[in-house]
Formats: structure tokens, sequence, C-alpha cells
């Protein structure tokens, strides 16, 4: 009899302990969920570098997984026969500065007062040559001397006379100094010489090639002595600053999370290893799950890819490397909450 009743009441125990259970799982299954996973890749973002100039390469100054950092040389053309050409345009340039400059300064005191001197002395030519053919004119009347000398003399009076207009003339063009339609056209030659001279430096900039951002060389596709062009590309940069995953959220997920959410990152080559991140980016617009992302739903479902950047200070996360992102869903929608936290203490 005692057995009986000790029986059931390890049965009453037992009923009891599952129906809390049950509530317990229960009460779970109707909680929402604190945290979001993901999952998804290193993004892959590739540059193919090429210079603008055709010529043969000079130098090559990075190889392979070599690091480098935005605004560093890592190829020349050869500048040779450029560099002539610049120093050419250069010189002519200088010329016709200097041409400019005297037209606008105006003509010399001393060859205003040459030109003065040369009028006058003119005038005087004029005037003596005027009074010899009056003297022979009246001696041909009295037929002292022949016709022809006296028209000798006029012709000689007529040429005085046509000397000393254009000495005045040249005085007054020495006066007035350079006509304004000289020196505009002289300022547009230089104009273009400048222009001119500006495009062989550009010409001459763009036989070096520079990294345009902070990343690690891929491929080195061209050696020194290979004839480079802008349709060739010489390497292949992959950017690593920022490093984002590429994940990707399902629909019923969409409002749980927004931009600016911050975010931990971790990948099967560093286990037990988190990385700080936050939500940079949510696709407006939704599209199959890409069948390159493991994940455990259904790869035919509709989903919207995000961009989680990731805090990566020891260089460990590579390019295409999958990783798993684990959001919070917890944190308040403020300003601070957007502020990347590789930047704050």
């Amino acid at each position: 009899m005692k057995r009986r009743i000790l029986l059931a009441l390890l049965a009453l125990i037992v009923l009891g302990a599952a129906g809390v259970l049950y509530r317990q799982r229960a009460q779970d299954d109707l909680a929402p969920a604190t945290t979001l996973t993901l999952y998804g890749n290193v993004d892959i973002r590739q540059v193919q570098l090429a210079f603008n100039g055709s010529d043969r390469i000079e130098r090559m100054l990075v190889t392979e997984g070599d690091r480098v950092r935005r605004g560093q040389l890592l190829a020349s053309l050869d500048t040779s026969r450029l560099q002539h050409n610049a120093s050419a345009l250069e010189a002519q340039l200088a010329a016709q500065r200097q041409v400019l400059a005297r037209l606008k300064a105006g003509n010399r005191p001393e060859e205003i007062l040459k030109a003065r001197a040369d009028a006058e002395a003119a005038g005087i030519d004029a005037d003596n040559a005027e009074r010899t053919y009056r003297r022979l004119k009246e001696l041909v009347a009295r037929k002292f001397v022949a016709q022809q000398q006296a028209d000798n003399a006029k012709a000689a009076a007529d040429a005085a006379r046509a000397r000393y207009q254009a000495a005045q003339a040249t005085r007054r063009l020495a006066e007035l100094g350079p006509r304004k339609e000289d020196v505009a056209a002289a300022s547009a030659t230089r104009d273009a010489g400048e222009a001119t001279l500006a495009l062989a430096r550009r010409q001459l900039a763009d036989y070096s090639l520079y990294a345009p951002a902070d990343g690690v060389i891929q491929n080195r596709m061209l050696e020194p002595g290979d004839m480079a062009s802008p349709q060739l590309a010489v390497y292949t940069l992959a950017l690593s600053d920022p490093v984002w995953i590429r994940a990707y959220v399902q629909g019923t997920d969409l409002g749980k999370i927004h931009q600016g959410m911050r975010a931990a990152v971790s990948t099967d080559s560093y286990p037990g290893k988190r990385y700080r991140a936050w939500l940079g980016y949510i696709s407006p617009s939704a599209e199959f799950t890409p069948k390159s992302v493991e994940t455990t739903e259904v790869r035919s479902n509709l989903v919207y890819q995000v961009r989680v950047y990731v805090c990566n200070p020891q260089n460990e996360l590579r390019l295409g490397m999958p990783a798993t992102v684990t959001i919070a869903l917890d944190q308040p929608q403020s300003a601070e909450a957007g502020l990347p936290p590789c930047q704050t203490p």
C-alpha cells in the first residue's frame, strides 16, 4: 500500500515538473528574440589600376602582397620625352610673358625723346629743302640755272616733307604707347601658352601611378620595360578600408534593425574572437538570397542586403572570408548608436 502511494506521489511530481517545463518553454517561444544572427562574407572590392598615359614602364615599386597607403607612388613611366617638351614650353611661355610685360609698360622715356628729336630733325631738313627749292626756282626765272636743278630741288623738298610727316607720326605713336588690341593679343597668346604648359605638366603627372586608397596589391600584371596604356591594368588593388560584411536579412526581421546598430562579428578562422561592428547600410529593395551565402533558411526566400562595417585593427579579416553577424535587438535608436565603435573609447 505504501509503495503504491509512493509511486503515485512520484508520478504527480513528474507530471508537475513536466507541466512547469512545458509552460516555461511555451513562454520562451512566445517571448520576442533578443538577438538577430546573420551570415555573410567579407566584401571583395577590387580596383584595376592603370596609367593615364602611354609609354614604357620605367619603375615598379610594389609587388603582390604589399600593403599600400592612399597617395603612395606605385609605378612610373619614362618621362624623358615629356620633360624636354615641358622645358621648351616653359621657355616659350617666359618669352611671351616678357613680350606682354613690354607692351603693358609702354615705350621708355628715352624712346619717346628720340622720336621727338627725330621728328624735329626731319622738320629742319624739310624746311631747308623747301628754302633751297625756292631759291633755285627764282634762279630759274632769271635763267641762271637749269630747270632740271629746280625740279630736283622740288623733289628733294617733297621727300623731306614726307619724312617729316612720318617722323611726326612715329613720335605720336611713341607717346600713345601700344594699342589695346596688341596687348589683348599678347595676353591671349600668353594664356594659350600657360594652358599648353599645364597640359604638358598634367601629362607628366599621368606618367606616375598612385594608390587611390588603402589596400593590398593582389596582382602585378606588368613589369619594367613593358608598354603601358590606359587600357592595360598594371596592378589589382584589393581595398581593405573600410572592411564590411555583406549579409542578408529576411523581410520578417527587417523592422527589427536600423542603421547604426552595434553588432559583433565572428569567423571560423578565429574561433572565440569577436570583432566590433555596426550596421551601416540596409538595401531599399529585396532580392533572392545569393547561393554563395551560407544560411540556414531556404535560399529562394526574398531578403534584403545589409552592410555591416567591422573594426579590423590587426588586419585579420580577409576579403571573401565567411562571417557571422550577431545584432542585439534591444538597442536604443539614438544618435550615439550610429557612431563608429572603432573610434569610440
